[in-house]
């Protein structure tokens, strides 16, 4: 007798630019990093900032409105997936307030949405540290939240040179890097999802 092997499903990953002008450098860094995950098989969903909008975080408002749509729709779209990967800027050596309460309304949310999800961080910078320590800041509240943050990140420096005009890394190790990075993240994602439904 002979049995019918099931391909397991591709792991499915959200998408984030986390900035609201449009032709931002972690915009198009996200894009890339878009491609580079299908590249490697992942189901990946993006999603632009500026469909996320939410007003300032207001505990009276929480009560009288509930959480604003833009929480809502970040909330169910890391429900629906495996994991996540944000590229977000640096500001003043830091996490982005627009993103930061955005993570804060979305936690309003019962169960958390950030729970169990893998994540993967990006971010691209003009300075010579690639907004680094924007990351370090995010990672806090997102693994406060019960992401699995992966260990490596990736801080693109000099973006406004270190991206070509067709949204692709001008330095070839560069681009490997985070090709590789993009991979092994896609990979331990769909690995946590398998197990998660076995």
């Amino acid at each position: 007798m002979s049995t019918t092997m099931v391909s397991p499903r591709p792991a499915r990953v959200a998408v984030l630019g986390a900035s609201l002008r449009k032709q931002s450098f972690n915009v198009r860094l996200a894009a890339l990093a878009a491609r580079m995950a299908a590249t490697h098989g992942a189901e990946v969903r993006t999603v632009g900032f500026g469909d996320l909008t939410v007003p300032p975080l207001d505990t009276d408002a929480l009560e009288t409105d509930g959480v604003p749509e833009g929480a809502r729709r970040f909330g169910d779209l890391l429900t629906e997936t495996d994991g996540f990967i944000i590229a977000a800027p640096e500001y003043n050596y830091s996490v982005s307030g627009v993103l930061k309460n955005l993570i804060d309304w979305t936690s309003r949310i019962r169960p958390w949405p950030f729970t169990g999800r893998n994540g993967l961080l990006l971010s691209a910078s003009t300075g010579a540290v690639g907004g680094v320590r924007g990351l370090w800041a995010l990672r806090v509240p997102l693994e406060g939240l019960g992401a699995h943050v992966y260990p490596d990140m990736f801080p693109l420096a000099y973006a406004e040179t270190a991206l070509t005009a067709d949204d692709d890394l001008a330095d070839s190790a560069l681009r490997e890097r985070l090709d590789r990075l993009v991979g092994a993240f896609v990979d331990l994602t769909r690995t946590h999802a398998l197990r998660r439904n076995v």
